[in-house]
């Protein structure tokens, strides 16, 4: 039965992924993600259904639109692939609850807020407040806090204020030290979603092993793509990466001093 559940979630991930596909693109341009259908962006021909579905129209027309043959950006795939992955983990982590359903959609946020920070340096406001909203609303059902139900409304409250002046903080000490800009406006913001789902232990340890994947993220994009040192290089899925890692299994601060 688990089985069947998990093929229908990675189904399900693969669906929503496709979707995501398209918020990825009109939402940082300010266009409707209902209306048109989806077309390609470079000759703008509506794509038929049949060559819409996930991973499976890809491998058909061999990554190519069927009208102008321009080459599909292999990102589609990679978001489905990764949407359908993370909603297979996180109920097979949780199973069929509310939380699972609230979690998941934290994680959607952050996969669609990733790649669009990648693209463009960005982080729409609508993805880090709704992660804040979701996660105030939903902090009774939060299995990493403890205590009734107002004190885990406490404690979401707490971890979202930490999140947003905290890393106002570490973001402004950054910018006297380095003389530019440390964190954006975004990255402040998400992190004050992602205290709301983690509180402020959870906080701490997305900065860590975020800042963690970013320098690994830095590295690979120097030697791969000539990137400076000085260069802009986006922190969002860096972060979203280690707030998914702690909302599949908290990891608090006193862990990483064990460890190291």
């Amino acid at each position: 039965m688990q089985t069947l559940i998990l093929i229908f979630a990675g189904l399900f991930g693969l669906v929503f992924g496709s979707f995501f596909n398209v918020c990825i693109y009109r939402i940082p341009r300010h266009k409707s993600i209902a209306w048109p259908a989806s077309f390609c962006p470079r000759c703008r021909q509506p794509i038929k259904w049949y060559d819409n579905i996930p991973l499976l129209s890809y491998l058909f027309l061999l990554g190519k639109c069927r009208h102008c043959k321009g080459k599909i950006s292999i990102q589609y795939q990679a978001v489905e692939l990764l949407t359908a992955l993370a909603t297979v983990l996180f109920v097979y982590r949780y199973g069929l609850s509310l939380w699972t359903f609230v979690v998941l959609t934290a994680i959607y946020f952050l996969i669609i807020l990733s790649v669009i920070d990648l693209q463009l340096m960005i982080i729409p406001d609508r993805f880090s407040i709704g992660l804040l909203i979701l996660g105030i609303a939903f902090a009774w059902a939060n299995p990493y806090f403890e205590g009734l139900w107002w004190e885990k409304e406490l404690t979401s409250f707490l971890g979202a204020g930490v999140g947003l002046f905290g890393v106002l903080g570490i973001a402004l000490v950054g910018t006297w030290i380095f003389g530019k800009e440390a964190m954006g406006g975004g990255d402040i913001k998400l992190m004050a979603g992602v205290g709301a789902f983690l509180g402020w232990r959870g906080v701490i340890t997305t900065i860590i092993i975020g800042s963690f994947f970013g320098l690994v993220n830095a590295l690979i994009l120097m030697i791969w793509k000539g990137k400076k040192g000085s260069d802009a290089i986006p922190f969002g899925p860096s972060l979203s990466l280690a707030a998914a890692v702690n909302l599949w299994y908290l990891i608090t601060p006193a862990m990483l001093v064990i460890e190291f």
